[in-house]
């Protein structure tokens, strides 16, 4: 398993290499020993959690206030334009975002260290999204950021089809900047 870093600091992205046959192919999904070797305690990760959307559909952009949350993201099943933007106000790469996209070609996994935003647009009908995720979830520290905030400027690849009543109302990236502790 290959590991590379990102732009955004602390970002990384796990890249298996799946063996492909006449049967299909076989993946290795999480590593202990590329994830130490990468600084990530294995262990850390308490709760595994799955989500499944329709083409078009935008989950995020969440977070976690206090001591936020680390993630390793996957998509186990179609394809997913990935979104993280640097929430950590003393990071060198604090309000900036990537895109990357996750699918189950390519089988990558995307560590998000605390203090990022996380979202997604599904491109492909279904996808199904996998989050490794290092505590236990606590709805009092949910933080989000509207998905067309034009500070941002996220470019979704594909008209949105579906936004939860929470996504749509949530807060502006001007706000939550000015509420976090410096």
């Amino acid at each position: 398993m290959r590991v590379e870093r990102t732009d955004l600091d602390g970002v990384l992205l796990f890249l298996p290499t799946p063996s492909r046959d006449a049967r299909g192919l076989f993946t290795r999904t999480f590593d202990a020993t590329a994830a130490r070797a990468a600084g990530l305690d294995p262990d850390a990760f308490v709760q595994d959690s799955q989500s499944r959307s329709r083409k078009g559909t935008i989950r995020g952009l969440h977070g976690r206030s206090g001591r936020g949350e680390a993630k390793l993201v996957r998509c186990a099943r179609g394809a997913v334009h990935d979104v993280l933007v640097d929430a950590r106000p003393s990071s060198p790469t604090f309000g900036k975002h990537i895109a990357i996209r996750l699918d189950d070609e390519r089988f990558a996994q995307l560590y998000v260290p605390p203090g990022l935003l996380h979202g997604f647009q599904a491109l492909t009908e279904p996808a199904d999204v996998c989050y490794r995720i290092d505590r236990e979830h606590d709805p009092s520290e949910d933080i989000a950021v509207r998905y067309d905030d034009p500070d941002l400027g996220i470019a979704w690849p594909l008209p949105v089809s579906v936004i939860s009543e929470r996504d749509s109302a949530a807060g502006s990236w001007a706000a939550l900047r000015h509420a976090l502790p410096r």
